[in-house]
């Protein structure tokens, strides 16, 4: 805990609910704060009671239950100050599970078997694990005959990078795919295989995950059932079969190839130069692929004629398409609205740029303001991007799914859907204030920020969402100590705050080098409980130190 004093608006607060600050605050006191300043209207006395038996049994070791317990002014600073019992943000699921999988944001990754960058890299099971464990629900295999053309190998075609086994990646997705979060997991297929070898896939599929595996009723479904009736399921995403070309090579030899490749077009326009395949040749070939067919839940493809046609909505069937970011800038600029429409019932799926060799990701905002799904990463880099990623998915209680807003989803009685490019008017404003800061002194080296002195600490903090409401501010630098106190307030309007995500970044100043990272979070603000809470600080890559953290309050109006 901080030596510092417990900032004014906590001891007010203390002297508020129990009438003096050499009172004790009791159980009842104490869920009248949580209901009245927290604005936490279903905390119940049990609740309070659960708290203040925490508190003293962390602080004062007291497990009795024949005493009266109360909490004094220290004990209600560190109850506030508790990254476990006073978070920001809540760890449950509470959404509305029960809508089609297309009115979700779904946590995805990109390559997700890649340890490093795209181009040299080891392919392995170990990043799947990874991405699964901290909730991703999409994860994306690349599939290629092995050496011998016997058997499948999981890599990134045409670089340098090292195959890793396809079975290998079934059986670490079946063991680790439902620690995080019941909810489903999505395998999406780029496959580069032989009838044979896709008859093999399906093999391999269906013998690691029997009844785990979700099998569509029908060829193509009219609608995607929803989260809740998918729990613990397994779901194939790739192109049907069907729609892959048969063509000669340069040496003559036939090959098929799937063209949902990650180009930098996105939709692919060009007219295939395949030669069609005599009907002999095509029945071994629709024998072989037929099982794998029927393991396709979320159809993909990338329909030729332009974007246009790409985003036509079709009644009969609902389907996945696949744009790289650079087509959805693109996009989203000539068509937002169809965008918007497509995603209503179908999926969209966004990648990273083929330059991106160092795997490094892009801001996801604007795919997601226009309803995409799939908002595809790179998990094993770090930067910025990814730290918004993680920050839209601590929503729902981190299971992976998050409820598009209902703005994206509805159409109203002219037919038009939301407008994106629209002027809009503020729809609610975020006060935030940081108090102070805490526990570097425990989680890094004396010389870490300074050589011979303590840290300069300042903070970062803005929001990222929609343009209008993009914005980062500074905080002073508090110079010199391990433990700084701001008392600084920040206020935000928010146009879109559905879609807000609000940015915290710590540095220590440098006055004659690069400023020194000290810690980041990023909150979903629709999630972001108001009043006083324990905000826990992230390294870059997205570990959670284990005592820094920032003591704030947060207003909505």
């Amino acid at each position: 805990m901080s030596k510092e004093e417990p900032p004014p608006e906590v001891k007010d607060a203390f002297i508020k609910y129990t009438g003096g600050t050499s009172a004790n605050m009791t159980a009842e006191q104490l869920r009248s704060f949580l209901i009245e300043f927290q604005g936490d209207q279903t905390a119940s006395l049990a609740d309070a009671q659960r708290i203040v038996e925490h508190v003293l049994q962390r602080r004062h070791h007291v497990i009795s239950k024949l005493t009266r317990h109360t909490l004094t002014l220290d004990d209600f600073y560190y109850y506030l100050f508790s990254m476990d019992l006073n978070p920001p943000v809540s760890d449950q699921v509470h959404q509305d599970m029960r809508a089609p999988l297309s009115h979700y944001y779904i946590y995805t990754s990109h390559n997700t078997y890649l340890t490093g960058n795209q181009l040299s890299s080891d392919s392995s099971d170990v990043p799947i694990i990874n991405a699964l464990k901290s909730g991703v629900r999409v994860v994306e295999l690349d599939l290629w005959p092995n050496s011998e053309q016997d058997d499948i190998d999981v890599l990134h075609g045409r670089t340098l990078t090292t195959p890793v086994e396809f079975v290998r990646c079934l059986k670490s997705i079946k063991e680790n795919a439902f620690i995080a979060s019941p909810y489903p997991v999505i395998i999406t297929l780029e496959d580069h295989l032989t009838p044979d070898l896709q008859a093999k896939a399906a093999e391999n599929i269906k013998e690691t995950f029997g009844d785990m595996l979700f099998f569509p009723e029908a060829e193509y479904l009219q609608e995607f059932p929803s989260p809740e009736e998918l729990k613990y399921r397994i779901i194939i995403s790739t192109k049907p079969p069907k729609e892959y070309l048969r063509s000669k090579n340069v040496k003559g030899e036939t090959s098929f190839s799937d063209d949902e490749t990650d180009d930098d077009d996105g939709v692919d326009t060009s007219e295939s130069e395949s030669t069609e395949s005599d009907d002999s040749d095509y029945e071994s070939y629709a024998t072989g692929v037929s099982e794998y067919k029927r393991l396709i839940a979320i159809h993909a493809g990338k329909p030729k004629g332009g974007l246009k046609e790409a985003l036509k909505v079709g009644a009969a069937k609902v389907r996945r398409l696949s744009l790289s970011e650079k087509a959805v800038k693109k996009a989203t600029k000539s068509h937002g609205m169809d965008v918007i429409r497509f995603t209503q019932t179908n999926m969209l799926r966004i990648y990273p740029k083929g330059t991106r060799v160092n795997s490094s990701n892009y801001k996801p905002q604007t795919a997601w303001l226009h309803g995409a799904q799939m908002v595809a990463f790179n998990m094993q880099g770090h930067g910025r991007s990814l730290s918004l990623m993680r920050g839209m998915f601590r929503s729902n209680g981190g299971c992976g799914y998050v409820k598009k807003p209902d703005f994206l989803l509805t159409v109203d009685p002219h037919g038009k859907v939301f407008d994106p490019n629209a002027n809009l008017p503020v729809k609610k404003t975020m006060k935030v204030k940081i108090y102070m800061g805490v526990g570097w002194n425990l989680d890094f080296e004396r010389s870490h920020f300074h050589l011979y002195s303590p840290p300069d600490f300042y903070t970062r903090i803005g929001i990222a969402g929609a343009p209008a409401d993009e914005i980062i501010k500074k905080t002073d630098i508090k110079e010199e100590t391990w433990s700084p106190v701001w008392n600084k307030e920040f206020s935000f309007p928010l146009t879109i705050p559905e879609l807000a995500l609000l940015r915290i970044e710590v540095y220590s100043y440098n006055i004659s080098d690069k400023n020194v990272f000290g810690g980041q979070n990023c909150l979903p603000v629709p999630e972001v409980k108001p009043g006083i809470h324990a905000v826990p600080l992230f390294d870059r890559k997205g570990s959670k130190y284990s005592s820094v953290k920032l003591l704030m309050r947060f207003e909505f109006s």
